[in-house]
């Protein structure tokens, strides 16, 4: 039998090499998470996934969170910028949306004032329908917005995002203009749900996990995804009703300009240490998201070349 003196022994080799207490971990005793966007949309879900799983396992002590919702995010933007600056402590969730943001409100502040820590998710939209509609398939959908695109509402997320880019070559593969279109822009995907679910429009897109939980309690009816392949095996994809229209959603976290290397690399090594969790994984499964990570260099040539294909798409379809 090992004696008092070994087991400490082994003790202190198991701390050595990472059996330490959750709490010795920590890497942040207070990290600050700003939104720019609403509560209950895709960036707020995302920030608070990472909230619930740095917390249980003791990457970081306490959360402050700040929503400031509009414009596809490039109202709060300004804001995480400016007074965020030079603040080793601080992430902001971004993503496509505030890409295309940017362009069609045409600021001046853009994600290229960030500072990228890590791409996480990707995410497939979905098309859908209030359950009462008269609109039962996807075809009836094409063939209302196909005789008279102006008289058929369609909620989304801010204007220029990847919902609208979506609506857009929706649009333009029916031989019509992208900007005959009748989208109407919210704020985050709380406020959208609530004008689906109000009737107050004919339909709406949005990433499939904003909707999901509506459509499986009956209140929403999803005719259509918007990835290369099925993310849903009931739901079936645009491009098997015959559209050559494949759109997703990817969402990020960056720091604020002017932190050193240094702190960006503690927040990369954070965000990477996050995503091994196991905890982190479940939580892809539960949300229905893609696992998209990537960091440093990769993640900045990513984001040059999704600008690029932003603005070409954008100017396709008449909206920058």
């Amino acid at each position: 039998m090992p004696d008092r003196r070994s087991l400490l022994a082994a003790a202190s080799l198991l701390l050595a090499a990472g059996g330490r207490p959750a709490a010795a971990q920590a890497r942040f005793n207070s990290l600050y998470m700003f939104i720019p966007a609403g509560p209950g949309g895709g960036w707020d879900g995302l920030g608070r996934a990472i909230e619930q799983v740095a917390r249980q396992a003791g990457l970081v002590s306490t959360f402050q969170f700040e929503n400031v919702g509009g414009a596809g995010g490039t109202v709060g933007l300004p804001r995480f910028v400016g007074q965020r600056r030079g603040r080793p402590d601080s992430l902001m969730v971004a993503g496509s949306i505030m890409v295309g943001a940017t362009f069609t409100n045409r600021t001046p502040v853009g994600i290229k004032d960030l500072v990228p820590v890590a791409r996480l998710t990707e995410e497939a939209g979905v098309v859908v329908v209030p359950a009462q509609s008269e609109i039962q398939d996807l075809k009836g959908l094409l063939e209302a917005l196909k005789a008279n695109p102006g008289g058929v509402a369609i909620a989304g997320g801010s204007a220029g995002g990847t919902d609208h880019i979506t609506l857009g070559l929706i649009l333009k593969a029916l031989g019509r203009s992208a900007k005959e279109g009748s989208y109407v822009a919210f704020a985050g995907g709380g406020p959208a749900q609530a004008a689906i679910l109000g009737a107050q429009v004919k339909a709406g897109i949005s990433g499939l996990s904003e909707f999901a939980e509506q459509i499986k309690a009956g209140r929403m009816r999803a005719l259509a995804t918007t990835g290369a392949e099925r993310t849903d095996p009931a739901i079936p994809t645009l491009k098997e009703n015959g559209l050559d229209v494949v759109m997703t959603n990817w969402r990020g976290v960056f720091a604020a300009p002017g932190i050193r290397p240094d702190a960006r690399q503690k927040l990369v090594d954070f965000i990477t240490e996050l995503h091994a969790l196991p905890a982190w994984q479940e939580m892809l499964k539960t949300r229905d998201w893609a696992d998209a990570f990537l960091t440093g260099d990769a993640f900045t040539a990513f984001l040059a070349e999704d600008q690029a294909k932003t603005e070409a798409v954008l100017k396709e379809v008449g909206l920058a």
